[in-house]
């Protein structure tokens, strides 16, 4: 007999007796806890649970209506899902900060401690994590029916330490404690096949059929996240996938006492999901990482599949019903697993399957380093993935045919768009593949598109314009803001009112304000505040002291020769030597931050020298508060959230033509730092938006670096023109900052000298000279204010709101469903 429908779903309190109440019972009935015994941390999981309690309400509520409303889904396949702390932000989300604050309060507990026990989710590691983690709280907050998949990270990707002045990494043990957002799905369950043979079948009907053989398998297994939209009931859900071993031990093995042998399936099933992006620098590594793309691939285009059908559509309505959106080129084997699934497993013919594949599949291009664009040696695909390289083989070959015909007898065009690299050991081009499988292709920035479409994709562009649209990217107000920065945020709502959290544009209001005087100077007070809480932190981790009245110059990224750390620090280094040689010098603190690539040498190389100049700038007495320079250890979501409301620089100086986009630039912005970069990513849509008096543009142009590359670089030239620069190349080569070991920085200064393959050099006048407008304008403090007050109220564009907006209706073809807002007294 069926289980009746049940129609109706609780509704939990919001209010402070509602939750005091929840939070109570679940220190004892899930948490396990005589609440007069209770730790911080036991708290901080009763608190999780009741709010996670209400989400689940909410995300059932969503569920339903997606249902009822018949709506098109979009499903978002990323390696990364940078999320950070999630109970302040789910508290804020769900509208019920405050009365949790006194419901805690009232158990005896204080709600600030217990949010910093939390640590941050390590499921990302940059811009391109926490642009998926914006994009999916976005589709929340707006009612547009979104999801998340990816790879539920056990160690994410490592925990950075200065040992003393080198990078080290550790294990980033995040769920040591366990994770009470997560939802364990034990009943989604997906096998995923690796190696083997492929059996070809000929059918009566003249059909080829195939069938992968032999080989291992491991399950995936599904953990579910609510994501909450932002004073919204909608709740959308982010699903990770985890690894599990087909059987836990062999007792074969075990019973002869080799217990080792017994469980070495298991370790090396689960493998898979241990570590965000291993060390590819060996031959292992690359193939634990192609297994972790097609891993997270395959159970998630198993998963999409099986709900669609469950729905009750057939798959010819899929690309109607679905929409597959691949953040970056890691997970482009879904071409060809999508095209797996449809003719092997559900027997659709070729065409039909590659027709709705097509139409379901878009592609986000995050970068325009053609060494960044994974390709994979054929053979090594046709070991892990024999029955994928088939069909790639299959899909270039039908693409090839169509450039034939439309470029009769151009055999080079033919060896650029092939998805197969015959000119570097045989390599699939996986950004190819993307391209030729995706109904749209999208840059992040309008310089980034177009520079895909003039170069990278030129080929492509020119056979398919019609593909190529640009998207550029935004962030969340709504952590980068008002959770980040609650004194700005308070301050503009007593200005202009809190419409604004809802729709970025609204900014525009506080436009009028900037010449008042009462505001800038409120406006400085809260900009100083942020500065204390961040040399606070920075006492903490470090044992530098910061002044929080000088100017806080800030370049916090990952760490790449592009972004060029190196051309501040060489800043730094001049600016130390002016300072002995008694030059009076702007003051400033410079701070860093960013990981490097455990296989990343140069990377990891920069780190190093940027320590060592912080250690001996930093202790010379002749120097004092005049210039602190700080790498920031182990840089993060939750330590984002604090240095961006403090910075009063933003440093955003890659080298132009490099960086697709960027999103710190923006949350930097945003907070009301003004920038100075070059006309690189979205910087020019900044410079666009909060006009020439807010920012401080420098440098050679996209076009300026390719002709510069073109006649090649002189450095040497360069510097027997610039005896300041010379003198700080001099300097770090010297061994002036390594005196115990003073040939340890040759390498670099050759590096410099000689090669110079991101304009370092040839950008250094140009930046200086960029500084030093920027250390005018910051010493008349009222014109500094106003120009930063006009940086924050021009900043409605960057909204994620925008991005997903345009998403949505460039490419998704979605809309959002009305939503009712949230009342945090519960009632709906």
């Amino acid at each position: 007999m069926a289980a009746p429908e049940v129609t109706h779903l609780p509704n939990l309190p919001n209010d402070v007796e509602g939750l005091r109440q929840s939070i109570r019972d679940a220190v004892v009935r899930v948490v396990g806890e005589d609440p007069r015994q209770a730790t911080e941390r036991d708290w901080m999981e009763a608190l999780a649970f009741a709010i996670r309690e209400r989400m689940v309400e909410r995300r059932l509520l969503t569920r339903r209506q997606f249902a009822d409303e018949d709506v098109k889904r979009v499903y978002y396949l990323s390696m990364e899902y940078l999320i950070g702390r999630m109970l302040e932000a789910n508290l804020r989300n769900m509208g019920i900060l405050e009365p949790a604050r006194q419901a805690m309060a009232d158990l005896g507990v204080n709600l600030d401690t217990i949010l910093d026990l939390e640590d941050d989710a390590a499921l990302g590691n940059g811009g391109l994590g926490r642009l998926a983690a914006c994009i999916l709280e976005s589709l929340a907050t707006q009612g547009y029916p979104g999801y998340g998949y990816g790879i539920r990270y056990e160690f994410g990707m490592f925990r950075q330490e200065f040992e003393p002045y080198h990078q080290v990494e550790h294990p980033d043990n995040w769920l040591r404690y366990g994770n009470p957002w997560e939802f364990p799905r034990s009943d989604r369950k997906y096998p995923i096949h690796f190696y083997g043979h492929v059996v070809e079948h000929h059918h009566p009907r003249g059909e080829t059929r195939y069938t992968w053989e032999n080989g291992e398998e491991v399950l995936a297994m599904a953990y579910d996240y609510p994501t909450a939209g932002y004073g919204r009931r909608n709740v959308n859900n982010l699903r990770l996938w985890a690894a599990k071993a087909t059987r836990d031990f062999d007792l074969r093995y075990f019973n002869e006492g080799d217990y080792i042998r017994a469980v070495a399936d298991k370790a090396e099933s689960e493998t898979i999901s241990m570590v965000l992006y291993p060390n590819d620098a060996t031959a292992i590594g690359k193939e634990l990482r192609l297994k972790q793309e097609y891993f997270f691939v395959s159970a998630s285009l198993q998963d999409i599949l099986d709900r669609h059908l469950a729905l009750g559509y057939n798959l010819d309505a899929l690309p109607d019903k679905v929409a597959i959106q691949l953040n970056d080129t890691h997970p482009a084997i879904a071409v060809a697993e999508l095209m797996r699934l449809l003719v092997d497993c559900h027997e659709l013919s070729w065409d039909r399957a590659w027709d709705l594949a097509r139409r379901t599949f878009a592609y986000t291009n995050h970068t325009l380093m053609p060494e960044a664009l994974e390709t994979w040696p054929v053979e090594l695909m046709e070991r892990v993935l024999p029955r994928h390289m088939g069909i790639i083989y299959q899909i270039n070959h039908d693409f090839l045919e169509q450039v034939r015909h439309r470029y009769p007898g151009d055999n080079d065009r033919l060896a650029r768009l092939s998805i197969i690299d015959e000119q570097n050991g045989r390599r699939v081009r996986m950004a190819h593949l993307a391209v030729v499988g995706s109904h749209r292709v999208n840059g992040v920035a309008a310089l980034h598109t177009q520079l895909l479409q003039e170069t990278l994709f030129e080929d492509f562009y020119n056979l398919w314009p019609e593909r190529f649209v640009n998207v550029t990217n935004g962030v969340t107000p709504r952590l980068w803001m008002i959770q980040a920065n609650p004194a700005l945020t308070e301050l503009l709502g007593q200005r202009i009112g809190n419409d604004w959290q809802y729709d970025l544009d609204r900014l525009r209001a506080l436009e009028p304000y900037a010449h008042d005087a009462d505001l800038q100077k409120a406006f400085l007070d809260v900009k100083r505040a942020n500065k204390v809480r961040l040399a606070n932190l920075v006492r903490e981790r470090t044992g530098v002291e910061l002044n929080p009245d000088v100017m806080f110059d800030v370049q916090i990224k990952r760490i790449h020769e592009y972004k060029r750390q190196l051309l501040k620090l060489l800043h730094v280094v001049d600016l130390y030597r002016r300072i002995r040689a008694g030059e009076d010098v702007a003051p400033r603190v410079v701070l860093f931050g960013g990981k490097a690539a455990p296989g990343y040498a140069r990377a990891k190389g920069i780190i190093q020298v940027i320590n060592e100049v912080a250690d001996i700038v930093n202790h010379d007495p002749a120097v004092g508060d005049r210039l602190k320079c700080v790498f920031f250890p182990n840089y993060e979501v939750s330590s984002a959230s604090i240095i961006i409301p403090a910075a009063d620089v933003s440093e955003q100086i890659s080298t132009a033509g490099f960086e697709a986009s960027g999103t710190g630039n923006m949350k930097l912005a945003l907070n009301g730092a003004l920038t100075i970069g070059t006309l690189d990513g979205a910087n020019i849509e900044i410079r666009d938006a909060v006009g020439e008096e807010s920012i401080f543009i420098f440098g050679m142009t996209a076009d300026e670096v390719v002709e510069h590359r073109r006649n090649g670089p002189n450095p040497e030239a360069i510097l027997a023109q610039q005896p300041n620069l010379a003198a700080a190349v001099e300097m770090i080569e010297s061994g002036f900052f390594t005196c115990d070991d003073p040939g340890t920085h040759g390498d670099l200064g050759r590096y410099l000298r000689h090669e110079d393959p991101f304009f370092v050099i040839a950008d250094y006048a140009a930046y200086t000279e960029a500084c030093e407008r920027a250390d005018t304008l910051y010493a008349d403090r009222t014109a500094w204010a106003e120009a930063a007050i006009l940086n924050v109220a021009r900043m409605g564009y960057f909204s994620i709101d925008r991005t997903v907006r345009d998403y949505a209706n460039q490419i998704w073809d979605i809309i959002p469903e009305p939503v009712a807002p949230s009342r945090t007294n519960g009632a709906a």
